[in-house]
């Protein structure tokens, strides 16, 4: 089997978490990003990356803080319509029938839909091209009550970059350490 070249610019990392991202704390604004992951966990980081041009991006400059909140496949169509509506012109909490619940830290909206929501204050932000990157440390993480850390539950959306296509996660296919006790 051979190998082909493929462009530098060729999105290959995939697939990556749809998360939606929330930021204003008197206009409260929901952005779907795919360009999201953990940075360190001793002290908890995460990354966002976003286009300048964003509304949300202004906000989260200004204000500092960010939520990630994580869909499940059921709310696709909600994820669709946060990546492709401008907070500039619509409510999209309204618009997706969300509700909102605000972080005890930070003060930033988050939406109650989501069964994991975790409060972001900015500590960094870094431009990368045509995306500037926020780091962000966890001041505190919500789940639903009936949280359980699996796929099954848990029901996540991953993007496909090369493809602009969501879908969920298959099967485990193995656990940390299992091929040591081959």
């Amino acid at each position: 089997m051979g190998k082909k070249r493929l462009s530098a610019s060729e999105r290959f990392l995939y697939p990556v978490p749809c998360i939606l991202v929330t930021c204003g704390k008197k206009n409260p604004n929901i952005v779907t990003i795919a360009w999201t992951g953990i940075i360190c966990s001793d002290p908890p980081q995460v990354y966002i990356s976003i286009r300048p041009t964003r509304h949300s991006y202004g906000i989260i400059k200004k204000e500092g803080i960010f939520g990630i909140n994580m869909p499940t496949a059921s709310m696709v169509d909600k994820v669709d319509i946060c990546g492709t509506v401008s907070g500039k012109n619509a409510d999209k909490f309204k618009l997706c029938n969300f509700s909102v619940f605000y972080g005890e830290v930070t003060g930033v909206p988050l939406i109650m839909e989501c069964p994991i929501n975790i409060e972001c204050e900015v500590i960094n932000e870094l431009p990368c091209g045509v995306h500037n990157m926020f780091i962000g440390k966890v001041v505190n993480i919500y789940a639903d009550e009936n949280y359980k850390p699996t796929i099954d539950s848990l029901q996540p959306i991953a993007f496909l970059p090369f493809s602009s296509e969501y879908s969920t996660l298959g099967e485990v296919v193995g656990r940390y350490g299992f091929s040591k006790k081959k």
